[in-house]
């Protein structure tokens, strides 16, 4: 008995530890597809405790009405072999409903659509494993003057077990053999449990159990071996590149035109390189205005012009400063090492870049870049769909405008337009406003531009300046922002002020991303609306 009670508290302890790995792992599983925004984040939590709820209900009728741990074990067993299985087609499922939703779903498709797949592969393993803790404290309660004892044993060591479960996937598992493999780790372990207590625990062995038990161990090997092989984006061809990190999903691929980088599956790239060397004729090149504006083309030696880079990515803008401008002085803060990494083996970023592997506003505040100041100071730090919170607020931008010398400029890459008075680009361009007193924008291809600066010389250096480009893609592209400019004349701010205590970027971002997919799926809407499924399939084909 004693032998047993211990098996009992083990097997809480790897449950709790289970159910956290799970929940980390459902993160990093939807985010190439939703995001990991605070959004999504809400949703996972908020289904996997619908689940463990309905699971412990459940559980505790069971105990009550079927006392052996037998029907525990099985339980257990079915949801090792279900974790086991999401990695495997977990991408697929997601895919489906993604497909599935957008022919129908007009708002909020990126809630809908990840609330429905965290329904579909996480609710019913998560409410198998809920229903083990009520079940688990009956059987190892041996009277009631030692009952909360006994509940207070399982609770620490199921609380015990979900700190590992959470610490281990995110430091360790994920960014070491990746996401299917860490669901695979945790879905074994539970198997394991289940075996040894049908083989060992329990002292009988009965061959129902053996040949359940040798199944399920079969299968989730399978699983586990089965997961390793795809892509998350498993349509996408020319992959050079997938992988991990602590803080993102990673992808690079490329066609005859260019190679890409992207944090995400479904929208959004992140990174451009041309593999002519040249412009990407995107709203990229805009970036290039601020070097003029802030007077490149005056200073004689170019190591005294500075430019910080905040948010490098692979260093598109980095890479084109220095081959446009000269040995201009370049320092970049990128949050994730690996996707230095990624900039230094896949897109040839110049070993003369100086990287720093930072949380951006960390590294002007109170890092390396606080006693520092720059000529040119880029924001392009974005965590999956939209600007970090941190680094969108009012206290942020006077950091930065303390950082930029006489006359520099800050350049903020908006990545995502939209015309509504309350969008997230009228936020950031009022909190911008509320700092510098020159504040200009640019709109190109659904993209907006910020430029700002506490000198009234901006306009005026970059009309100066695109006299002495050469490069005549350069100098066109230099030209038209410049011209957008000046007809849009200086940005007058708002009271739309973001702040260290209040800056929803999130939920801005999520409503401006749904409408850019409301737009974009517009037309698959009308080609399904006509055509029905043979339809869709052709205009894909």
């Amino acid at each position: 008995m004693k032998t047993k009670k211990w098996f009992l508290y083990s097997t809480e302890f790897f449950s709790g530890m289970s159910v956290m790995a799970v929940e980390i792992g459902a993160s990093r599983l939807l985010a190439p597809y939703f995001s990991s925004s605070q959004i999504i984040w809400t949703i996972i939590i908020g289904t996997i405790m619908i689940a463990m709820a309905l699971g412990n209900i459940w559980g505790g009728k069971l105990a009550d009405k079927k006392p052996d741990p037998d029907h525990v074990y099985v339980r257990i067993l079915v949801a090792g072999l279900w974790i086991a299985l999401i990695p495997v087609v977990g991408k697929f499922i997601i895919a489906g409903v993604s497909l599935l939703l957008a022919l129908f779903v007009k708002k909020a498709f990126l809630v809908v659509a990840s609330l429905l797949s965290c329904l579909i592969l996480f609710v019913f393993p998560l409410m198998l494993l809920g229903s083990v803790s009520p079940a688990l404290v009956k059987f190892a309660a041996t009277s009631l003057d030692s009952n909360g004892r006994t509940v207070g044993t399982m609770s620490a060591l199921n609380t015990i077990g979900s700190i590992i479960g959470t610490f281990m996937p995110t430091f360790v598992t994920i960014p070491t053999v990746g996401t299917s493999i860490t669901f695979f780790i945790f879905a074994a372990i539970l198997v394991i449990i289940c075996a040894l207590y049908f083989f060992w625990i329990r002292g009988e062995i009965r061959k129902k159990d053996v040949v359940m038990t040798s199944i399920a161990i079969v299968l989730s090997v399978a699983c586990g071996i089965g997961s390793t092989f795809g892509s998350f984006a498993f349509w996408q061809k020319d992959l050079v590149y997938e992988g991990e990190s602590v803080y993102n999903y990673l992808r690079v691929y490329e066609d005859d035109r260019a190679r890409y980088f992207s944090t995400n599956v479904l929208f959004g790239v992140q990174s451009i390189q041309m593999k002519d060397g040249g412009l990407t004729g995107g709203y990229y090149d805009y970036d290039l205005a601020a070097p003029l504006m802030a007077g490149v083309h005056k200073t004689e030696d170019k190591q005294d012009f500075n430019i910080l880079i905040l948010g490098l990515a692979t260093g598109t803008f980095a890479t084109q400063c220095l081959k446009y401008y000269g040995d201009v002085k370049i320092e970049g803060v990128e949050i994730d090492g690996k996707i230095v990494d990624v900039a230094r083996d896949c897109f040839a970023l110049p070993e003369s870049v100086e990287v720093s592997v930072s949380d951006g506003r960390v590294y002007i505040y109170s890092g390396e870049g606080k006693d520092r100041k720059y000529d040119v100071i880029l924001v392009d730090a974005y965590q999956d769909i939209t600007i970090p919170p941190q680094m969108s607020s009012v206290e942020f931008f006077r950091i930065v405008s303390d950082r930029l010398k006489d006359g520099g400029v800050m350049a903020l890459n908006m990545n995502m337009y939209s015309d509504d008075e309350k969008s997230i680009n009228a936020y950031i361009a009022d909190t911008v406003a509320a700092v510098f007193p020159e504040v200009y924008n640019a709109k190109i291809q659904g993209n907006r531009e910020l430029f700002a600066s506490k000198s009234g010389d901006m306009l005026k250096n970059l009309e100066e300046g695109i006299g002495t480009v050469t490069d005549e893609r350069l100098r066109n592209s230099l030209s038209a922002a410049l011209d957008k400019m000046t007809e849009n004349g200086k940005y007058v701010g708002g009271d739309l002020i973001l702040t260290d205590d209040k800056a929803p970027v999130e939920l801005l971002g999520i409503k401006l991303v749904d409408a850019m997919i409301e737009e974009e799926l517009s037309y698959y809407r009308e080609v399904f609306r006509k055509g029905g499924f043979k339809g869709l399939w052709e205009s894909f084909t």
